[in-house]
Parts: structure tokens; C-alpha cells; sequence
């Protein structure tokens, strides 16, 4: 089905994506519940565009704070420190949004927000307690891209607690997906390399290689969830419309109008682009992450990851 997608001026659309994203109902007395759907993938990839699309949808529920980051803090230790950080400042961060846009928070939002950010936390029953707004109609979902990272045992895990879980795992070429990262990283700590042997000792960092390693992490969740639906980027950009009847269709919902369904979410700004001779050494080292790809997901597919 192909559906048309209503577009908003900026001020409208500020609004929009502050009283719908990431979704707007919320019921007090919900019951704690799992997840039945998660949403995992490569950063930079395409995963925030996503949830803004399903945030607008009544059979889907996201938490306000989208990224839940359970199973990785149990499992990748290293996560631990800024995984604090993300749940010491969000909620904040999301009462200043409000203010700000001047619109409303509901009293219920505001206990709920102080509710999961405090006491223990990280356990089986605080994660249930997340998704226990969600109406009784919606399907909760758990938009954490970095679970894509989980060694194994961590994925047994997921599949553990979440058997029947819905995965959609969004790749996008390893090349673009590391540059892109490498500029939001260069941009936060406010640096620029200069020199292109500046710029070739940045993209040697193997963090850029962390979140793109599809020929270990693909296999794992494949193992897991035979029937994951596996998004290339590409098509964000050039097919939304079937983008969205692809997770519709995965994830069981009913058809829905979305608002800016062609808008970039978290676009990397203007800003210094690696030069060519950088550019061609991240090709090089990732070059087996492209073969991997087509002997997992097949040469269509990964012509469309970018």
C-alpha cells in the first residue's frame, strides 16, 4: 500500500515531534508489560526516523526516552558510565522541552519519569515497569540501536526474556555510517583535523568500526530471530512509503498516515568532510563488512544500503 504523508511548517512540526515522539498515549494505570517489538541497528542509520514515524502510530507505544539501553547495560560493562548519564538527564531534558515548546506535561508523565529514573534500576521487573504505559491496544517497543552490539550471550538473553519479540535491525554502508559518525564525534568535542594525515589517524579509530560490524552482529540475531526484518538505509530516503508497509507488515499494525515522512531526523550538519585519501582507507578496512553483507542478505540488498 502506498500512502501519502502530510507535511508541517517548522513551528508545527517542533510541536509535533514534542507531543508525538515519541508517543503521545499514556495510561496511569497500565500493568508492566515486555516490549513486543525492538528496534536495533547501526548508529547513524535511520533508527530516530523511524521511532518519530511510529511514535505517530496508536498500535505502537515508545517511551518517552526512546532508548531504553537494558540489555547492553548487562551486558556490555563499558556502557555502563554513559548509560547513567543518558537516565540522569533525559527525563529533565524532556520537562525543559516542554516548557520550552510550552506545551503541557501531564502530572502522570512527570511521576512516571521520576518513577524509572530512580531506585533500582536495570532489573526484570524495572525494565517491564518501562513499557507499563503503553495502552492496552499498543504494541511497546524498545528503540535501543546499540542491543545490534550484544555479544552473544547478551542476544541469548534478549531472546530469552523476548521469544517472541519483532526485531527490525536497520543497516547502512559501513563507509557513510563510519564517516557520519566521525563528524557527529569530531563535531561534540569541538575538534577539526587539519592535515590529511590528521584525518587518516581519525578514521583508523577503531571505534568507528564498532557499531558497523554487521558480519559478527548480523549472524547472532539471524540465529536468534530467523524472521528479523533487515532494513538497508537506502531506502529511508528513496522508498519511505515502503519502508513503512515493510514494518507495518513485520510488526502487524494497521495502515497509518505519517507526518514528515521525508524528513531527516538528526541530519549531520555542514561541516569538514574527510578527504579522499581518508575516505579510501576506511574503504579498504571495510571492505569485508560489504562482502559480509551480500553473502548474508544478498548483492539487492546491499545495493541499497546507501
Amino acid at each position: 500500500m502506498r500512502r501519502a504523508s502530510m507535511t508541517f511548517g517548522d513551528a508545527s512540526m517542533d510541536r509535533l515531534l514534542t507531543t508525538l515522539a515519541i508517543s503521545p498515549a499514556f495510561d496511569p494505570e497500565g500493568q508492566p508489560r515486555k516490549p513486543g517489538a525492538l528496534c536495533i541497528g547501526a548508529q547513524k542509520a535511520g533508527t530516530s526516523w523511524l521511532a518519530q514515524m511510529l511514535g505517530q502510530h496508536p498500535q505502537v507505544w515508545i517511551p518517552p526516552f526512546k532508548e531504553v539501553q537494558y540489555f547492553n547495560h548487562l551486558h556490555i560493562p563499558e556502557h555502563r558510565r554513559w548509560i547513567a548519564w543518558h537516565y540522569r538527564n533525559k527525563p529533565q531534558e524532556i520537562r525543559d522541552r516542554h516548557k520550552m515548546r510550552k506545551v503541557d506535561l501531564v502530572p502522570e508523565l512527570d511521576a512516571y519519569l521520576t518513577a524509572i529514573t530512580s531506585g533500582k534500576m536495570f532489573h526484570n521487573q524495572w525494565y517491564k515497569r518501562v513499557f507499563a504505559p503503553a495502552p492496552e491496544h499498543a504494541m511497546p517497543m524498545d528503540f535501543t540501536p546499540e542491543y545490534s552490539g550484544l555479544p552473544d550471550e547478551g542476544v541469548q538473553a534478549v531472546h530469552d526474556l523476548l521469544p517472541k519479540a519483532r526485531v527490525i535491525y536497520l543497516i547502512r554502508h559501513p563507509v557513510d555510517r563510519a564517516i557520519s559518525q566521525l563528524r557527529m564525534n569530531l563535531r561534540r568535542e569541538k575538534r577539526t583535523p587539519v592535515t590529511e594525515a590528521d584525518w587518516l589517524a581519525e578514521v583508523a579509530n577503531p571505534v568507528l568500526d564498532e557499531r558497523g560490524d554487521y558480519a559478527t552482529y548480523l549472524p547472532r540475531w539471524l540465529k536468534r530471530y530467523p524472521d528479523m526484518l533487515v532494513l538497508p538505509f537506502g531506502q529511508i530516503a528513496r522508498a519511505p512509503h515502503k519502508v513503512m508497509d515493510a514494518v507495518e507488515a513485520h510488526l502487524g499494525l494497521g495502515p497509518c498516515f505519517y507526518g514528515n515522512l521525508t524528513q531527516k531526523v538528526f541530519a549531520n550538519p555542514d561541516g569538514p568532510m574527510p578527504p579522499p585519501a581518508a575516505v579510501a582507507a576506511l574503504e579498504a578496512r571495510l571492505a569485508p563488512q560489504m562482502d559480509a553483507l551480500r553473502d548474508i542478505m544478498g548483492a539487492d540488498f546491499a545495493a541499497e544500503v546507501r
